[in-house]
């Protein structure tokens, strides 16, 4: 196993004056990516960044978030993505959880710095700080970690009972889901382009700048995701590859310039986050004509566990709402309770074990033995196995709604409404939503002597959540939510009207 400078020193001495880097007008070379690169670890180390310290991004994608993925863990330090998309108080909360010294920011992000900036020892706003302190740095090779097993970052997830995880990854777990990544996609040595559409704050892109590099393929970014944008640069970078959730593969199918857009380049679509119709598999399978992979994953594992290929070959079996099997190099068992394997076709929980499994969640040892037990990451997630090992999903123990790729927790949202002075009972749950996958839906019964409107408590939680997380649609009951003999909310009760006509299980 290697360390994640590792990666940047090989690809540099291996391909040296070949493109590696694409972002609008902007391309460098393996040897120019290297040299910033360099010269960045270096720039950290004279804003006093030590071994250890945690350094936290808030950007869009960009080469410049990339190269932060490389020069920080690169100097031992470890990197705090920041989501883009979350409250301020959400963001002041990992910047305070995780102690992170320095921040950078980008100009998308720059009107945050008001917020932040008395929380960190220095902030670094993108481009023109950022590219000072590369400029004014002499490129010094990167000292690299300690050991393999040295955390590289922390990677905050949506908290089930509160504010987030920072789940803990190490070099180790980064390499180790690396090459798990090439093995499933396999790539072309100086043949590769690929298309980073993912946040990079997102665990499911990180494999891919990592992999691809040694790859001696080029790595190309938008800034955002907008569909004609995404097209264009298909066509125009000949991508060869690229990672996307649902919701986009949706908006790019569905967009005019789909039909005059040449695909002819394009090898592997990979896909997950959340669910995706058979009728949508259809459909990009009949655009991008290339092999459709669904992935499974989460934070906890660098993102991938298991692995649907050639979805396009089963898009008149079961199959395709299934989740494939393992990929090489991971363990997936379904558990009952009593922590037993289940039998083929038996519901239980999954569980995943192998080298990219997290090192546990930042300063919270009790939240990290419950899901870290005997070698096994017990995911949360409810599902069942056939005879050769396939993985469907059926539910989410974790009330977890998966919205457009984002991870929206229903304890977190009904905290929040349960706050609001005329909510008496609240139940939040994810129903079908062709445009996102799911969307977040609130029930709500009010007390008796008040009142209150959909809008009005849609605009409540938006002072606390970030909006992806708060309710889209809110319906109202009158007296009490549906309980079990034990007074727990019947929330399967509550999904199954949206779902019924869905055909799908999980939600």
């Amino acid at each position: 196993m290697h360390t994640i400078d590792w990666v940047m020193r090989y690809a540099a001495e291996r391909f040296a004056d070949r493109e590696a880097i694409v972002d609008g007008d902007i391309r460098y070379t393996f040897t120019e990516l290297a040299d910033r690169v360099n010269r960045l670890a270096a720039g950290l180390a004279g804003l006093g960044v030590k071994r250890g310290d945690r350094v936290a991004v808030l950007m869009n994608n960009s080469h410049r978030f990339f190269e932060l993925h490389y020069a920080i863990p690169g100097m031992g330090a470890l990197i705090v993505p920041i989501n883009s998309r979350l409250a301020p108080l959400e963001m002041k909360y990992i910047l305070e959880n995780s102690g992170s010294t320095v921040l950078f920011v980008d100009e998308y992000n720059e009107h945050q710095i008001a917020e932040l900036s008395g929380l960190v020892k220095r902030v670094v706003v993108a481009p023109a700080e950022y590219e000072q302190l590369i400029s004014h740095s002499k490129p010094v090779s990167m000292p690299g970690p300690d050991s393999e097993d040295d955390l590289a970052g922390l990677y905050y997830t949506s908290g089930t009972t509160g504010p987030g995880k920072g789940v803990m990854l190490s070099h180790r777990n980064h390499m180790a889901n690396s090459f798990h990544l090439v093995h499933v996609f396999p790539m072309v040595e100086g043949d590769e382009a690929m298309l980073i559409v993912f946040p990079l704050f997102h665990v499911g892109a990180i494999a891919g700048i990592y992999g691809s590099l040694w790859h001696g393929g080029k790595t190309v970014f938008v800034p955002v995701m907008d569909p004609e944008l995404i097209l264009a640069t298909i066509e125009k970078e000949a991508i060869t590859f690229t990672s996307i959730v649902p919701t986009l593969i949706n908006f790019l199918v569905s967009h005019p310039k789909a039909a005059t857009t040449d695909f002819t380049t394009l090898r592997n679509v990979a896909h997950g986050g959340s669910p995706i119709s058979p009728d949508l598999c259809r459909q990009a399978v009949e655009t991008f004509d290339c092999r459709l992979m669904q992935a499974y994953g989460m934070t906890e594992c660098c993102g991938l566990g298991t692995v649907f290929y050639d979805e396009q070959d089963h898009l008149d079996s079961d199959r395709i709402k299934g989740a494939g099997r393992a990929v090489a190099g991971v363990e997936v068992a379904v558990r009952g309770a009593s922590g037993d394997r289940c039998r083929p076709g038996e519901v239980g929980e999954i569980t995943l074990r192998g080298p990219n499994i997290m090192q546990g969640y930042w300063r919270k040892e009790e939240a990290t033995k419950e899901v870290l037990r005997d070698g096994w990451y017990w995911s949360g997630d409810l599902g069942y196995q056939e005879e050769d090992g396939f993985l469907f999903l059926v539910d989410r123990s974790k009330d977890m709604i998966v919205t457009g790729g984002e991870n929206v927790y229903s304890v977190e949202v009904e905290g929040i409404l349960a706050e609001h002075p005329a909510v008496f009972e609240v139940a939040v749950i994810g129903i079908p939503c062709l445009q996102w996958g799911e969307q977040v839906h609130a029930v709500v019964a009010l007390h008796t002597d008040q009142a209150a409107e959909e809008q009005d408590l849609i605009d409540f939680c938006r002072e606390y959540i970030a909006g992806y997380k708060c309710p889209k649609s809110i319906s109202f009951v009158t007296g009490e939510l549906p309980k079990s003999g034990t007074g727990k909310i019947l929330k399967r009760d509550l999904r199954a009207p949206f779902w019924q006509a869905a055909g799908r299980g999980i939600g």
